[in-house]
């Protein structure tokens, strides 16, 4: 029986005031207490979250409760993941506390798993130290801890960035299971649908995002140029069941449900009936990382060398370049 592992990646930036580097106030003395104010535009960040949770994360997290709640006693269930940033979790504490107890019932339902990742959703796994990278990983453990009172076992690094040095560090912490890209110049020729080993090591394991699939729904739901469209919720689980391999990852980027599609594409309906229609098929599941982590053998070594190997899941180019335009993050935290 073949795992569908279904991520949900929410990510907010602090978004730096517009007005900042033409009123020349780069220079000016500010006291620490002030820092905050100083260079983000909080009014900004309030607005953009909560069109974002009117249009995608209260409905979206609805959805997911009404249908865990309805398979209660099921032998298969629908199963989900996410991996929040701690910006984003600072967003919710400061914006709508309602939203962060939604996801506290996600976690307490358990049948839903959070990974980790950085704190600030940032590019310091590229840093040649290692300290700061650390510090955050360390960092948004705790938050973790002090708000969904969770742990967690696999790691998700930003953009998916990805390299035999980064998954040593990774391992070193503790993780069981690390996330990166299902880019062919690393597979050379194997499937995505399966979990690897890296270079080296013994312990950590690779799951990989099915970039394909989950790029249909994410880029091309919405798309009527799309030879595809409508995607329906029965047509993309007919394709699940028809992938070989032990298990496939969709991984997109939770603003697909409301945000990047509007509810008015059918998005909404789409997330309601995936999950039921996959559990029809026979040769399907649902399942959480760190359980397809521990139940499948690696189907071999990956090999991504730090210079000049690095991948991630940013734009075409699968590399690092582009992923820092995509994750424009704080470097301050209301938390400090």
């Amino acid at each position: 029986m073949t795992d569908v592992v279904l991520v949900f990646e929410v990510h907010q930036p602090h978004r730096i005031k517009r007005s900042f580097f033409w009123e020349s106030k780069m220079f000016e003395r500010v006291a620490k207490k002030d820092y905050f104010d100083y260079y983000f535009d909080s009014a900004m960040n309030r607005e953009v979250f909560e069109r974002t949770s009117r249009k995608c994360y209260f409905p979206s997290n609805s959805i997911l409760l009404e249908l865990i709640d309805r398979y209660k006693g099921e032998k298969k269930k629908p199963k989900f993941s996410f991996s929040l940033s701690g910006v984003f979790l600072e967003q919710c504490e400061m914006f709508n506390k309602d939203l962060l107890e939604t996801f506290k019932q996600l976690a307490d339902s358990g049948q839903v798993e959070f990974l980790s990742q950085t704190y600030y959703h940032s590019l310091a796994s590229l840093y040649p130290e290692r300290e700061e990278f650390i510090d955050q990983v360390k960092m948004h453990q705790q938050v973790m801890r002090d708000l969904l009172d969770y742990k967690s076992t696999v790691f998700e690094n930003t953009e998916l960035l990805y390299n035999n040095a980064v998954a040593r560090t990774v391992e070193k912490l503790g993780y069981k299971g690390i996330f990166t890209e299902g880019v062919e110049r690393i597979l050379h020729g194997k499937s995505p649908n399966h979990l690897y080993l890296p270079k080296g090591l013994k312990k950590i394991k690779i799951l990989l995002r099915n970039y394909k699939l989950t790029d249909d729904i994410g880029f091309r739901f919405s798309a009527r140029w799309w030879n595809e469209w409508p995607l329906t919720a029965d047509k993309y689980a007919s394709w699940l069941a028809a992938t070989p391999g032990d298990c496939i990852n969709i991984f997109p980027d939770y603003e697909t449900f409301g945000e990047h599609h509007w509810p008015e594409t059918g998005i909404h309906d789409f997330l309601r009936h995936l999950p039921p229609e996959i559990l029809k098929w026979w040769n399907l599941q649902m399942t959480t990382p760190s359980e397809a982590a521990q139940k499948h053998v690696p189907a071999g070594e990956i090999d991504v060398p730090e210079l000049g190997g690095t991948v991630s899941w940013a734009d075409l180019e699968r590399e690092t370049r582009a992923a820092g335009s995509e994750t424009p993050c704080s470097g301050l935290s209301t938390r400090h």
